[in-house]
């Protein structure tokens, strides 16, 4: 930890540090963790469990007033009220770790009055640090990182997640794809999105968007990306992101482009983009991915109303 930091970001890095020491040692026999299925293809572990423990334990230790709101425990731990909230997923990627492969993540965050001020995103794999305080610029690993400087949309890898849902619609997300792959060097879903974010924020991928997205998958990474001069919202480009369930992040220039594309696929998008959407993907034909599950309005989720009884930071970034 560095003395220059702010001190609330030492202590999520002490935390978020804590919590991948007990993902690592995990993960050297991965085959013993212990899974449940909170719904189908959505997975919780007890390292999962055990990280935010830690994670938890720390961030109290240190500030015993603030709030927490944590992916798998909710908001029962810390202030009800607090205008100091600690956003936290401690295994983001939980099913490329449970299958060993190596594309996941710790995410902390520090919202104060509604608005994130730290991030912290730890990737113990390879002892990747991203960190962020508002105004003091992004970093991995103590140096300073910035967002791609490419401007051609046909020259840029663009990361995403998948729906994985029942209840997803897979047919808008095909369309969305169908959208961008021959516009861009390469789409890519590595299945993590605050690493996702990270990445947009060290230039390693210049745009990510993503739909069906909780608070705690995205508040770390936001801040990373606007920190390292990138632009984050919905995909409509609206700054106001953090509990829409869908996000879009990139570099300056090719966030527009993305929202160029992408706007009319928002559940904020106009009547009008609405409809000539549903028209196109009736008039294309159907593919193996509606068989899986039925397609149902994108701003719907089977997890939203669970969600909505937490008690949550409300501004965005």
């Amino acid at each position: 930890m560095s003395s220059n930091l702010h001190p609330m970001l030492n202590v999520a890095i002490k935390a978020a540090r804590a919590a991948g020491a007990i993902i690592n040692r995990a993960a050297l026999d991965v085959e013993a963790v212990r899974i449940s299925q909170k719904q189908i293809n959505d997975f919780v572990t007890e390292v999962d469990q055990g990280a935010e423990q830690a994670i938890i334990e720390t961030l109290l230790t240190a500030y015993p007033g603030h709030g927490i709101l944590a992916e798998e425990s909710g908001s029962q731990h810390g202030s009800k009220h607090s205008e100091y909230v600690w956003i936290i997923d401690p295994l983001d990627g939980t099913t490329n770790f449970i299958h060993g492969f190596p594309v996941y993540c710790v995410s902390i965050a520090l919202a104060v009055k509604g608005k994130v001020e730290h991030a912290v995103v730890y990737d113990p794999t390879r002892n990747d640090l991203f960190t962020a305080t508002r105004g003091r610029g992004a970093f991995l690993n103590d140096r300073r990182i910035r967002v791609s400087k490419r401007t051609r949309l046909g020259d840029c890898l663009i990361s995403t997640g998948f729906p994985f849902r029942p209840g997803d619609n897979f047919k808008q997300y095909m369309a969305m794809m169908a959208e961008l792959m021959p516009r861009t060097a390469g789409l890519r879903r590595p299945g993590a999105a605050a690493l996702d974010l990270a990445y947009v924020a060290a230039g390693y991928c210049d745009g990510f968007f993503e739909s069906g997205l909780s608070i705690w998958d995205v508040a770390a990474g936001g801040l990373l990306v606007t920190e390292a001069g990138g632009l984050v919202g919905n995909f409509t480009g609206e700054a106001d992101y953090l509990e829409q369930r869908e996000c879009l992040a990139g570099a300056p220039r090719i966030y527009g482009q993305l929202v160029g594309l992408l706007g009319k696929y928002s559940k904020f998008a106009s009547a009008g983009e609405k409809a000539s959407v549903r028209q196109a993907m009736a008039d294309a034909p159907d593919s193996a991915a509606d068989g899986q599950a039925p397609a149902a309005d994108a701003t719907t989720h089977p997890d939203s109303a669970a969600e909505d009884t937490q008690t949550r930071p409300g501004a965005a970034p």
